[in-house]
């Protein structure tokens, strides 16, 4: 609480550092702003890499309740965000490994409306009838997707829908920033042939950005 105003601190103007430094004094309300304000981005992630809403979900709270189990040994050496997106990556393919025996699971009804193809994956709303055209196009992608090995999966979620740079990408998975260079270029190679074939439309294709 602030003062003698009886309001909350106005956590939407914090920095995450900030969250993060109250949250770990036992700040209840900080991490509850925190985890909220990343919980679109988790859940978007887990949808993309998992590739079915069961298993998101299911990822996504493991992944919220790691963060909040971890968030004492956040040591600050990278954002929170791209911390995050460690645990949360680390999380998918625990549940990709753990399901790797059974077949890949048809998409869900309901997949279009998990989020547009960038930017904030986790937005959500009804789908209007003039956005047909953008909703098959989703779909096409997700379902492209759900063929990458996970490896690949990854690199390209995390680039091309997370918009995370080469550098970002390479501390969320552990690797050299050359591996994740090749991993995103094999898997758009990959997922091309599929979103041309099942759409004929380029602009679907996740965009190549700059570093």
């Amino acid at each position: 609480m602030t003062g003698d105003t009886g309001h909350p601190p106005p956590y939407a103007a914090w920095a995450d550092a900030s969250l993060v430094d109250a949250a770990t004094a036992g700040d209840d309300d900080a991490l509850d702003a925190l985890l909220r304000r990343h919980h679109p981005r988790i859940q978007g992630i887990c949808l993309r890499l998992t590739g079915n809403r069961a298993d998101a979900d299911d990822a996504c709270q493991e992944a919220l309740l790691a963060l909040v189990r971890g968030l004492n040994r956040f040591d600050g050496r990278s954002t929170f965000a791209t911390w995050a997106y460690r645990v949360t990556t680390n999380t998918c393919l625990d549940e990709l490994r753990r399901r790797r025996r059974r077949p890949i699971p048809g998409l869900p009804d309901d997949l279009g409306r998990s989020g547009p193809l960038s930017g904030d994956l986790g937005r959500s709303g009804p789908v209007s009838g003039d956005h047909g055209g953008t909703v098959a196009d989703r779909l096409d992608i997700d379902a492209a997707l759900a063929r990458l090995a996970p490896e690949f999966r990854v690199a390209v979620v995390l680039r091309d829908l997370c918009g995370l740079s080469y550098a970002e990408i390479a501390e969320v998975i552990d690797v050299p920033v050359g591996t994740v260079r090749s991993r995103i270029a094999r898997g758009r190679a990959l997922l091309l042939p599929h979103l041309a074939g099942s759409t004929g439309n380029p602009a679907a294709a996740p965009q190549r950005r700059t570093p």
